[in-house]
C-alpha cells in the first residue's frame, strides 16, 4: 500500500470517518485513503441482508436515525430517503408485556388503575415520599425512585440495568438515568425528536454513496496499527478507533460494554409483533429481542416472507478484544481518560474523533454533527492556511 504522499489518512469507516472522508473529498478535492480493518464499510451502523430470510438486519443492533438537527438531517438526506419509522419499544415483566419509555399506560397497566394525567403526579409522589430518599440521590437506584418510586423501578430498571452495566445500580452514577423520561400522557413513542426513519434501502446504501468519490480510496481488513510506522510525518491522520489502543494503553485500558447477539432464524413470518422487545426480568440472560423486519413496513416483509431473523442481545464487559459499545467512564476510567488527553495533546497532525476516539456515546447524527463540525473547524481552515 502506498503512503508517500498522502495528504489525509482516514482510520475507521464509520459516520464520522465517512462523513470526514466525503467532505475532503468533495469540498477540498484532495485524495483521502480509509482504512478499517473490518470487512465492511459502516461501523456498527452496518447493515446487510440475511440470506437465509431475505431480511435486511443490522448487523450490531437496532439502530433508528432521530435527530432535532435541521443541518444533520439535510447533511444525510443527500444520501438516502427516509421512511416513516418511529420506533416503539415494549418490555416484558413476569410475562406481561408493558409499553416504554414508562408512560400513562405503562403505568395505569402495572397498578391496575385509570389515573388521568393530572393525577400521575401526586400518585408517584405518594410512592416516592413514602421512601424517605436523600435530598441528593447519590447513585442510579436512588436517583431512579425519586423519579418514579420502588415498585416500577424494580419492574422495568433494576433488572435491567443489572444485566446491562453487570453492576448493582446502588454502585452507578445518578447520571446515567437522570433523564428518565417519565411521561404523564399515553405518549409511547421512544424518540421525540421531528426527524426520525429508517433508510428505505439500508444503511449500507448510506455509507456506499458516502465514500463514492473518485478521490477516495477505502481499504477493508486493514489494521492501521500495523502500518503506522509507515505513515508520512505530514500526513493529516484522522483517527476514530479506541483512543486507548492509539497509545498501546500505556494509562490502562478504558472501560466499556459490549454487546453479543445470538442470532435465530425463525419459520414464522412474525415472532414478537414489534422491532425491539425488552426483558426487564434478571432471570431472563438477555436483556432484548431485536426483530429486523419491522423496521421495514413497506417491504411487507411480514405478509411476503414465511422467515423472520431475530437478535437476543447480552450486555458484558468489552475488555481490549471485544469491540466496545458504551463507555463505563467510572472515577477510574475519567482519572485515565485525563491522562488519554494529555497524550493527545502531543499529536496536533493527529485529529481524534468519533465514539471509540472520544471515549464518548454518540448517536448516528451526533457522529455525524461531531465530524462536520470537526471538518469546518480543523480541516477546512488548515487546508486554506497551507495556501491551497
Amino acid at each position: 500500500m502506498e503512503l508517500q504522499g498522502l495528504k489525509y489518512l482516514i482510520v475507521g469507516a464509520g459516520f464520522y470517518g465517512a462523513v470526514m472522508a466525503e467532505r475532503i473529498a468533495r469540498v477540498l478535492g484532495e485524495k483521502v485513503l480509509v482504512l478499517d480493518r473490518r470487512d465492511h464499510i459502516g461501523g456498527n451502523s452496518w447493515s446487510e441482508v440475511d440470506p437465509d430470510s431475505g431480511v435486511e438486519i443490522h448487523k450490531y443492533g437496532s439502530h433508528i436515525f432521530h435527530t432535532s438537527n435541521q443541518a444533520v438531517w439535510d447533511y444525510i438526506n443527500r444520501f438516502t430517503t427516509f421512511n416513516g419509522y418511529r420506533h416503539r419499544v415494549l418490555t416484558t415483566y413476569r410475562g406481561k408485556v408493558y409499553t416504554m419509555p414508562i408512560n400513562l399506560m405503562t403505568i395505569n397497566s402495572y397498578y391496575g388503575v385509570n389515573l388521568r394525567p393530572a393525577e400521575v403526579g401526586a400518585f408517584l409522589e405518594k410512592e416516592i415520599r413514602s421512601l424517605n430518599l436523600p435530598p441528593n440521590p447519590s447513585n442510579l437506584e436512588e436517583k431512579a425512585m425519586s423519579l418514579i418510586g420502588r415498585p416500577l423501578y424494580e419492574a422495568f430498571i433494576r433488572g435491567y440495568t443489572i444485566k446491562q452495566w453487570d453492576r448493582d445500580p446502588r454502585e452507578l452514577p445518578a447520571s446515567i438515568i437522570t433523564r428518565l423520561p417519565v411521561r404523564n400522557l399515553y405518549n409511547d413513542a421512544y424518540f421525540d425528536d421531528p426527524y426520525q426513519g429508517i433508510p428505505l434501502d439500508g444503511y449500507a446504501a448510506i455509507f456506499k454513496r458516502l465514500l463514492d468519490h473518485p478521490l477516495i480510496e477505502v481499504r477493508l481488513g486493514v489494521d492501521f496499527f500495523e502500518l503506522r510506522d509507515r505513515v508520512p510525518p505530514e500526513t493529516r491522520i484522522i483517527y476514530t478507533g479506541p483512543l486507548d489502543r492509539f497509545f498501546d494503553f500505556r494509562h490502562g485500558v478504558l472501560g466499556w460494554r459490549t454487546l453479543r447477539f445470538e442470532k435465530e432464524v425463525v419459520a414464522t413470518p412474525d415472532f414478537q409483533g414489534t422491532t425491539v422487545m425488552n426483558y426487564a426480568d434478571e432471570t431472563v440472560p438477555y436483556t432484548r429481542i431485536h426483530e429486523f423486519k419491522h423496521f421495514h413496513p413497506e417491504r411487507k416483509y411480514v405478509e411476503k416472507n414465511p422467515k423472520t431473523t431475530i437478535y437476543r442481545e447480552y450486555s458484558l464487559l468489552a475488555g481490549k478484544e471485544l469491540p466496545p459499545y458504551y463507555p463505563i467512564s467510572s472515577a477510574e476510567d475519567r482519572a485515565m481518560l485525563e491522562l488519554y488527553q494529555q497524550e493527545r495533546a502531543k499529536h496536533p497532525n493527529v485529529l481524534f474523533g468519533g465514539r471509540l476516539g472520544s471515549y464518548k456515546y454518540f448517536d448516528m447524527d451526533m457522529a455525524i454533527a461531531a465530524a462536520l463540525k470537526a471538518f469546518d473547524d480543523k480541516i477546512g481552515p488548515a487546508q486554506r492556511a497551507s495556501g491551497v
